[in-house]
């Protein structure tokens, strides 16, 4: 018999574990570590060009070092390709001019480039990167809310209830990833997390669907058995969907330049996060719930006789 919310349980608990992970990598590593976009700093776009045409590889790790080795102490550059010859180099902000004009000047004369291949400067604030937090965390809160509201509207509040705790998890997921490996938190990391908010809560919606479709043929049989045959039936529709979305993300993270390789990778831990709460998770969360609504009802009965 395929049992899911009998096995809720453990379902759960292996969710827990991996956030647990996460927490625990949290604090080891005192805290998320912030990119340039939220902490502030500096961005520096370089045409590269120049260096590559002569036949050398583009090395972003030598690149870094240059930068790391002329200016201050404190500043952990990391450098990312923009495009096929451009990179960022992003680091800490670096208010000393000379400093700056010295890591300039290292850059340019270590890989044979004019000035004109320093194609911008950018200072990001860090009051930039703190609105930049509030309004991801408005986005994020005023989707949720929108909706629980939908799904409360077409279904019923329990199961907006049930899905948000699936994207809820969906995030945690994806949160403990980044703090684990102290992978730093942009931009991209946003744009990932609405991704996976969007794709997870229409896989959690097809199971919503069949389990209203078999309980309205079968009001007098075990919910939990109407979620169990539910969730068999949209299996085979929630792995392919995942797999073919799979591919092409798994390429992009394959080939793709360091910015998107990056992107690529959470998104692909956020869909298999999605996948798994819309399956095992979902379901049994409705059951539960409608399981505490239904003793209420006959402990009010219980009361009246």
């Amino acid at each position: 018999m395929f049992k899911i919310v009998e096995k809720s349980k453990l379902y759960f608990a292996v969710s827990a574990i991996v956030i647990l992970i996460g927490i625990i990598g949290l604090v080891i590593n005192n805290g998320f570590t912030l990119s340039v976009d939220f902490a502030g700093g500096l961005n520096m776009y370089v045409d590269m060009s120049a260096y590559v045409n002569k036949g050398n590889e583009l090395d972003l790790e030598g690149i870094a070092k240059v930068v790391q080795d002329n200016t201050p102490e404190n500043v952990q550059p990391s450098v990312l390709r923009s495009d096929a010859n451009q990179v960022v180099i992003k680091t800490v902000s670096i208010s000393d001019q000379t400093e700056l004009d010295n890591m300039k000047k290292a850059l340019l004369e270590t890989y044979s480039l004019d000035e004109t291949a320093i194609l911008q400067i950018d200072n990001i604030d860090a009051t930039v990167g703190k609105e930049l937090s509030s309004q991801a965390l408005t986005a994020t809160l005023i989707a949720s809310v929108l909706m629980l509201l939908y799904i409360t509207i077409r279904f019923e509040f329990k199961t907006g209830i049930s899905a948000i705790v699936c994207l809820l998890h969906d995030v945690l997921i994806m949160m403990s990833f980044y703090a684990v490996f102290k992978i730093p938190i942009d931009t991209n990391f946003i744009a990932a997390v609405l991704t996976i908010i969007g794709y997870s809560i229409n896989n959690t919606i097809v199971v919503f669907d069949r389990i209203r479709e078999n309980y309205s043929r079968a009001k007098r049989s075990p919910f939990a058995d109407t979620v169990n045959k539910s969730i068999k039936q949209t299996l085979g529709r929630s792995i392919n969907t995942s797999i073919t979305t799979l591919l092409p993300i798994v390429m992009l993270c394959i080939l793709g330049v360091s910015s998107i390789r990056q992107f690529a990778l959470t998104i692909i831990v956020g869909l298999v996060a999605g996948t798994y709460s819309s399956v095992f998770l979902a379901g049994s969360t409705w059951a539960w719930l409608k399981g505490i609504q239904d003793n209420m009802k006959r402990k009010k009965i219980a009361k009246k006789a």
